[in-house]
């Protein structure tokens, strides 16, 4: 998708830049997780605007590069491919390994993986994020230069970044002119981009997409938003027996997209709907052993239950008990389902949503991570990938019930994120859902969410393309690159970069 340009923008110097950049979490590593098999950078996307791009590789930000990470040569990047219409188009070439910036070379290694030491991205990565944002800052140049090693020579060449994006402020996404700036471009190609029957995409995309919509205030954007509730509207129902798999994701989706759109606009209409996506919920969560599918105890017998309390009051891809059983990631979803239905006036069991929430704290760590399931793994101050946290602290936050423990423990895993941001854009599953989920309840507490932004700016400056929309960097999971995955990406970023204005329940607005 192609973004209309706007105006240039008065932004924050390159000293303070310096300043920042200097001070930032150097804690971490390249988090591609690349195998001897070529998976990630052999997986390609068929169609969209990737489509001639022979491989899943870094995007640059708004260079028009897309590279590789190699074991042979970890201080260097090796180019994959360059967008013809970008700005290092007849400049660099694919097979071109990229050495250093601003006449120095990277001084530091990548290293490949997952887990908590190789987590983030220091490295040619992020030495190279810093830079591209300098040179776009209000008193620098506009122009990016490049140590290049073209077979057995090397050459300095100077990309024409431009000045027109600027760089982030140092409280971005909040007061940032080029936060606004994306913000606004992000939005609108969301609306050009919207299906004819109202929907973004899959579940993912129809939960950040209107909510990110939403929290404009703008009519074209409120009107766009309406059109996917109606959407989910028509897709949802108290009995639902089709056999599309992974069914619970889109009703997850729809409770939480259609119940933030009634907060908002108080429609009528809204609340017959509200009440069949409950119902629907209320059914399909696992509470007694009488709901696990038969052949779940052939195909997956480590997961099936040991007795009536194991995963007792989550959700699972599908209704009751089948394959590996509920999940967090959904639980959490799930019991932040149930708090925003309640808010609209619908009449949620106590028992089923404290069951959910009882999922959830057997999930969770002394340290306030949420492991995948409702049993713990690793020591009590292991973590990873913070997606599942995410919608537990969310959800926990906007307990309707008058009980300080639920922002006791909201606040304890917005800590535990900002303790630990670098794994932010590495989720399993979804990595661009995690993110989303992430953000929300870092935003619990205010200086946990400015560690996760600042420790992840790099990922902000590297994941903008240079034609528009946010792309979906390689990951731990590697999984959901294709034609619309700048759509799935720009919708979460869009979102998370609406947090602050706080126009939504989710982000924090006073009913």
């Amino acid at each position: 998708m192609r973004l209309n340009p706007v105006s240039s923008l008065i932004l924050k110097t390159s000293i303070a830049l310096i300043i920042y950049w200097c001070c930032a979490n150097t804690n971490a590593v390249a988090q591609v997780h690349y195998y001897e098999n070529g998976s990630p950078w052999n997986r390609k996307a068929n169609s969209g605007p990737d489509a001639n791009v022979p491989g899943w590789f870094y995007n640059l930000g708004i260079t028009g590069l897309r590279v590789e990470l190699t074991a042979d040569q970890p201080k260097t990047l090796l180019v994959r491919y360059v967008f013809p219409d970008s700005s290092a188009h007849r400049k660099i070439l694919a097979g071109d390994r990229i050495i250093g910036v601003d006449g120095k070379l990277f001084t530091n290694a990548h290293q490949n993986g997952y887990g908590m030491k190789v987590f983030g991205a220091v490295g040619p990565i992020s030495e190279f994020a810093k830079s591209l944002e300098l040179s776009q800052a209000k008193k620098a140049d506009g122009r990016l230069k490049l140590m290049v090693r073209r077979g057995s020579e090397q050459r300095n060449i100077v990309l024409n970044v431009g000045k027109r994006y600027g760089a982030y402020a140092d409280s971005f996404p909040a007061s940032c002119e080029k936060t606004d700036l994306i913000l606004s471009e992000l939005l609108d190609a969301l609306v050009q981009n919207q299906k004819p029957d109202g929907s973004f995409g899959n579940a993912v995309h129809n939960t950040f997409a209107p909510l990110a919509l939403m929290a404009s205030g703008k009519r074209k954007h409120l009107e766009a938003a309406e059109r996917c509730v109606q959407f989910h509207c028509r897709e949802t129902k108290s009995k639902d027996n089709r056999v599309a798999g992974l069914i619970n994701w889109r009703y997850m989706s729809a409770a939480i997209v259609v119940s933030e759109y009634y907060l908002q606009t108080k429609k009528a209409w809204v609340i017959p709907e509200l009440q069949q996506i409950h119902d629907y919920l209320a059914d399909s969560q696992y509470l007694k052993m009488s709901q696990i599918k038969p052949s779940s105890k052939e195909s997956h017998p480590n997961s099936y239950p040991k007795g009536p309390a194991d995963a007792r009051g989550g959700w699972g891809h599908n209704p009751g008990f089948e394959g590996y059983g509920p999940i967090a990631m959904l639980t959490g979803q799930g019991a932040l389902a149930y708090a925003m239905l309640h808010r609209c006036g619908i009449k949620v069991d106590r028992s089923k949503h404290d069951a959910a929430y009882d999922f959830l704290r057997r999930a969770t760590g002394a340290n306030g991570y949420v492991w995948y399931e409702d049993q713990l793994g690793g020591g009590p101050e292991s973590w990873a990938d913070m997606g599942r946290t995410g919608a537990a602290g969310i959800a926990n936050f906007l307990s309707p019930y008058d009980d300080s423990v639920y922002l006791q423990r909201a606040k304890k895993h917005a800590q535990v994120i900002g303790a630990h941001p670098e794994s932010f854009p590495d989720t399993h599953g979804s990595p661009v859902m995690g993110m989303g989920y992430t953000a929300l309840a870092a935003n619990v507490d205010p200086a946990s969410f400015r560690q996760l932004m600042d420790s992840n700016r790099w990922w902000f400056t590297l994941a903008q393309c240079h034609n528009g929309g946010f792309y979906y960097q390689p990951n731990r999971d590697n999984a959901g690159y294709g034609a619309d995955a700048r759509m799935l990406t720009s919708s979460v970023v869009a979102f998370i970069f609406a947090i602050p204005k706080h126009n939504l329940i989710v982000t924090g607005k006073s009913e």
